[in-house]
C-alpha cells in the first residue's frame, strides 16, 4: 500500500520551485549584495601552528593605498565577548583574532580594511608582527597525553570532553558471548568544501542602533550570537534571511567572521564585507569536520549474533572548541545502528589540539560512527566465515518490533529493514553481482563488494547538548511558519531561515496545498529578517521536513479549520456538519456553499458576518516542538532524534592492482525515508550525499605535517570527487511511515552520506582480502592501495623463496 496514494501534491513529481532562479543565475548571494560605500576585509594568518604574539606593527599598513584600518585581536577582544563553547569549558575562549597567542597554522591574526579586496590583500603583506614559537601538538592521541602541551593554559589539559556511558549489562554479554573482536579505524579530516565560501556583510545605523547582517548562513541562534558577542540587545540586530547559500551542510556557522566584520562596521561607520577565499576558508574558516579515531571491541556468537560492544570514539577538534564536541553526542541516539545490540559501552572523547577549528559537518558526527559499526558487523561476518548481508538481517531489528527502545534510551520509530534489503538485493541481482566480482578477479582485477545498513536520525533536537553538559537545559528546538491569505484570496506563508539549498519553499508551499487543497504553485514563500521571524532552528539535522513541514501542516489545518468555522456560522449550522474541499466549503443538507473568494470577502470586509470573537483576517501562525523531544536526560539515557531514516548501500568497485585506482562499477542504494514530500529533492540530497561519501572515503583529507602546517589548502591538493569518479546511482524506493509526523515523512538531508564511506571501505577491503590485507583508516589513497599491495605480493614471495 502506498501511504501517499490519498495525497494530491505531497509525493507528486513537481519541480523544485528554487531550481528556476538558481538555473537561470538570478539566486541572490551575499556577494550580491553591493552597499553603498562598502569596505572589504583581508586577514593576515599567522605563519606558526603555536607562538606568543610579541608585537604587531601596522604603520606601514595604513599607509598603503586605500586602507582605512587595521585591527588586531586585542583591540577586538576588548570590544566584543568570547565566542560561545557548547561545553562548560570557560578558560577556552576563542575570539574572530587571535588574543596573545596562535594556536594553529592559518589563525587570523589581523584584519585589514580597505576599499576593495586587493588593496586589503596588499596592505596585510606590510603588517610586520613579532612571534615566539611554543609548543604544539597535532596528533590526536599526543593531545589526549597529560603530558602534552596544552593549547589552551588557562584549561588546564587538552581534554575537553572524557565521558563515559554504559548503557545495560555490558560485562555480563561479553562474559557470557562466545566470540570477541577488536579494532581501530581512524576518520580523516575532511568537511563539505562548499562552492561558495563564506561571507557576510554588515552595516550599522547609529541613529537607529540597528545592525543589519546579511551572510551566507546556516546555523541556529545566528542572531542570539552576535547580539551576545557584541553586547548589544538582539532586537538591535536584523539578519536578512532572504540571502541564498551556495552549498553549507552545516559549516556555515560564520560567527567568528559575522563578529568581525559587525565590530568593523561601527567602529567604521561603513558597511564592512569579509568574503573569504579558498584559503581563508580552508586553512582557517571554521569549516573542518571530524578527525576521529574508534577503538571498537564487539562481543558476539558463532551464530553472528551480537550481544555487546564497546567503543572508544577520540575526536581532534582543533584548536577552538564552538559546538564540535557534541558531534560525540548526536550518535548516541543511533548507537546501535539498526541492529538489536543489547548493550553498549560509549566513552567519547574530544581534545583540543593546534589544528584549525572543527565545526558541524553533514550527520554531525553520524557518518562516521556508522562507519565504525559497519566495519565491525563486516569484521564479524569474516571472523566467523559467514556472509556479510546474512549477518546483518539476523541481527537486524524487525518491523514487528517498532517502536524499538535501543540500549542509549532513544526508540526507533518504524523501519523494515529486511524488506529494504530484499529490495535491493532483487534490484541489483545480487547473486550476479558475485559472479562479476569473480570474473573481475579471475581476469586480474582486485574487485570487491561493499555493503553498510545505518540509519539517519532525524528531526533536529538538541537533547544531545544537556547529555554533555549538564548545565545545558534546553528541551526545544521548534520551527515554525506563518500563513497569510491577503484581501484578494492570495496565499503567503512565512518560514524563518535562509535558503541552503534543500527546498523548503517548495516543501512549505507543497504541505500548504496539501491542506488547503489549492495549487502550490499559487502560494509565495518568504524570508523575513530576524526581527520579523517566528522561531526557528534552521537546516540542521535533517528536520526541516519534519519540523518545517509539521509546522507549514498545523498552520494550515488552523486556517483550514478557521474557514470551517466561518462558513458554518453563514450556514447556521454545527462545523461537523460542513465540508471542505478545494478552498470552498458546502452545507450538504441544506445545498449551500462558499467559495474561497466569499470566504475571503467575509474575513477581510464583513466583520459583521464573523462568528463572535473571531478576529477579521485569515492569518494563522504554528510553532512546533520536536516529537518525543520533550524530556531532559536521565541516568545517560535520552531520547534524541524522534524519526529514523533507513539506508542499504551495495556497491561492487575494481582496481588494477599495480595502480590502485577504484573503479565504481555499480552501486545501488536502498532508501526508506517514510513519506516523501518531494521525490526531487529526496534524490538530489541522495545522490549528492553518495558523492560526499566517495570524497570522504578515498580522496578529501586536510593533512598536517609534523610541523603543524596545513599540507591541503587548495583543490590542486585537497582532492573532491568529480563527474569521473561518481557513478551512476541506483536508488530503491522504500517507504515505512513514521507515526510522529503528520504524513509519515522522515529526513533525508544526511542520505547518501551516512552510510557511503562505510560501503566504499568494505567494497574495498572485500578487494584486497585475496592478498591478507586490509585498510582501516579513510581515506583510502591510491597510493596505498598500490603500496600495501606491492607489500603483500613482495612478503608472500619472500616467503616462497
Amino acid at each position: 500500500m502506498n501511504p501517499a496514494a490519498h495525497l494530491k501534491f505531497v509525493s507528486s513529481n513537481r519541480r523544485v520551485r528554487e531550481d528556476r532562479r538558481f538555473v537561470a543565475g538570478q539566486g541572490r548571494y551575499v556577494a550580491d549584495i553591493a552597499l553603498e560605500g562598502l569596505l572589504h576585509v583581508a586577514v593576515l594568518p599567522s605563519p606558526h601552528p603555536a607562538a606568543r604574539i610579541v608585537s604587531i606593527n601596522a604603520v606601514e599598513a595604513m599607509k598603503m593605498p586605500g586602507v582605512h584600518y587595521v585591527l588586531t585581536g586585542e583591540e577586538l577582544a576588548r570590544a566584543t565577548e568570547p565566542m560561545m563553547n557548547g561545553l562548560d569549558t570557560p578558560n577556552v575562549r576563542r575570539y574572530p583574532l587571535a588574543v596573545g597567542q596562535v594556536r594553529y597554522a592559518g589563525e587570523w591574526v589581523v584584519a585589514v580594511v580597505a576599499e576593495t579586496r586587493a588593496q586589503a590583500e596588499d596592505a596585510t603583506e606590510k603588517v610586520r608582527i613579532e612571534y615566539e614559537r611554543l609548543p604544539y601538538v597535532i596528533d590526536s592521541e599526543e593531545a589526549f597525553d597529560s603530558k602534552s602541551p596544552p593549547v589552551h593554559a588557562g584549561h588546564g589539559s587538552n581534554v575537553l570532553l572524557d565521558k563515559t556511558f554504559v548503557w545495560g549489562e555490558v560485562e555480563k554479554h561479553f562474559a557470557e558471548s562466545e566470540r570477541h573482536l577488536s579494532f581501530r579505524v581512524v576518520w580523516g579530516r575532511n568537511s563539505t568544501v562548499p562552492i561558495e565560501t563564506f561571507g557576510v556583510t554588515a552595516k550599522w545605523d547609529p541613529w537607529r542602533e540597528m545592525l543589519d547582517v546579511w551572510a551566507s548562513i546556516q546555523m541556529p541562534k545566528y542572531p542570539d550570537q552576535i547580539a551576545r558577542a557584541l553586547r548589544i540587545p538582539l532586537n538591535n540586530v536584523r539578519v536578512h534571511f532572504d540571502v541564498d547559500v551556495g552549498g553549507s551542510y552545516g559549516v556555515k556557522r560564520g560567527i567568528k567572521q559575522t563578529v568581525l566584520v559587525s565590530h568593523l562596521a561601527r567602529v567604521l561607520g561603513r558597511p564592512v564585507r569579509l568574503l573569504e577565499d579558498r584559503l581563508d576558508n580552508m586553512r582557517a574558516g571554521d569549516a573542518h569536520g571530524p578527525d576521529r579515531i574508534f577503538d571498537v571491541e564487539v562481543a558476539f556468537n558463532g551464530d553472528g549474533i551480537v550481544n555487546s560492544m564497546k567503543m572508544r570514539a577520540l575526536d581532534n577538534v582543533g584548536a577552538y572548541a564552538g559546538r564540535s564536541p557534541f558531534q560525540l553526542g548526536k550518535p548516541i541516539g543511533a548507537i546501535v545502528g539498526p541492529y538489536k545490540i543489547k548493550s553498549v559501552q560509549y566513552r567519547a572523547i574530544s581534545v583540543t589540539s593546534n589544528k584549525a577549528a572543527q565545526e558541524a559537518v553533514r550527520g554531525f558526527g553520524q557518518s562516521p560512527t556508522n562507519y565504525a559499526i559497519e566495519t565491525a558487523i563486516d569484521k564479524v561476518a569474516v571472523a566467523l566465515g559467514l556472509d556479510r548481508i546474512e549477518v546483518r538481517r539476523w541481527n537486524f531489528i524487525r518491523s514487528d518490533e517498532f517502536p524499538y527502545l535501543i540500549p542509549s534510551g532513544t526508540r526507533y520509530d518504524s523501519g523494515d529493514y529486511h524488506t529494504v534489503v530484499a529490495k535491493v538485493l532483487a534490484h541489483a541481482d545480487y547473486e550476479g553481482l558475485i559472479r562479476e566480482r569473480d570474473a573481475l578477479r579471475a581476469a586480474g582485477q582486485c574487485a570487491g563488494i561493499g555493503i553498510a545498513a545505518c540509519l539517519e536520525p532525524s528531526g533536529g533536537n538538541s537533547s544531545f547538548e544537556p547529555l554533555l553538559n549538564e548545565k545545558n537545559t534546553t528541551t526545544t528546538w521548534m520551527d515554525s511558519c506563518r500563513i497569510v491569505v491577503d484581501g484578494l484570496g492570495f496565499v503567503t506563508a512565512t518560514i524563518h531561515t535562509t535558503s541552503s539549498g534543500q527546498g523548503h519553499e517548495t516543501l512549505a508551499a507543497t504541505v500548504i496545498g496539501e491542506v488547503l487543497e489549492i495549487d502550490p504553485d499559487l502560494i509565495r514563500i518568504v524570508r523575513p529578517d530576524s526581527l520579523n521571524s517566528l522561531p526557528s532552528n534552521t537546516p540542521v539535522g535533517s528536520r526541516m521536513a519534519i519540523m518545517l513541514g509539521g509546522a507549514a501542516f498545523h498552520a494550515a489545518q488552523k486556517l483550514k479549520a478557521k474557514i470551517v468555522k466561518l462558513a458554518a456560522h453563514q450556514f447556521g449550522c454545527a462545523e461537523q456538519d460542513v465540508v471542505y474541499a478545494g478552498g470552498a466549503v458546502s452545507h450538504g443538507a441544506s445545498g449551500k456553499k462558499l467559495a474561497w473568494a466569499e470566504h475571503v470577502n467575509i474575513a477581510h470586509r464583513n466583520f459583521h458576518l464573523l462568528p463572535e470573537g473571531m478576529e477579521p483576517g485569515l492569518e494563522t501562525t504554528h510553532v512546533m516542538q520536536v516529537p518525543t523531544g520533550t524530556k531532559l536526560p536521565e541516568n545517560g539515557r535520552v531520547q534524541m532524534y524522534p524519526c529514523h531514516s533507513f539506508e542499504f548501500h551495495l556497491v561492487l568497485i575494481a582496481f588494477d592492482p599495480v595502480i590502485g585506482k577504484p573503479k565504481i562499477r555499480r552501486y545501488v542504494i536502498g532508501h526508506d525515508c517514510g513519506t516523501v514530500i518531494n521525490p526531487h529533492i529526496v534524490k538530489g540530497m541522495t545522490l549528492g550525499g553518495i558523492a560526499h561519501g566517495i570524497g570522504a572515503s578515498l580522496l578529501e583529507e586536510f593533512v598536517y605535517d609534523s610541523e603543524g602546517q596545513m599540507l591541503t589548502q587548495s583543490f590542486m591538493d585537497y582532492l573532491l570527487p568529480s563527474s569521473h569518479e561518481v557513478p551512476k546511482v541506483e536508488i530503491v524506493h522504500h517507504c515505512t511511515p513514521s507515526p510522529f509526523t503528520v504524513f509519515g515523512q522522515k529526513g533525508s538531508g544526511e542520505s547518501g552520506y551516512l552510510g557511503s564511506p562505510a560501503a566504499i571501505s568494505s567494497a574495498i577491503n572485500d578487494a584486497v582480502a585475496p592478498f591478507g590485507i586490509s585498510f582501516s583508516k579513510l581515506p583510502i589513497r591510491i597510493a596505498a592501495i598500490s603500496d600495501a599491495i606491492a607489500a603483500a605480493r613482495e612478503a608472500k614471495a619472500k616467503v616462497k623463496a
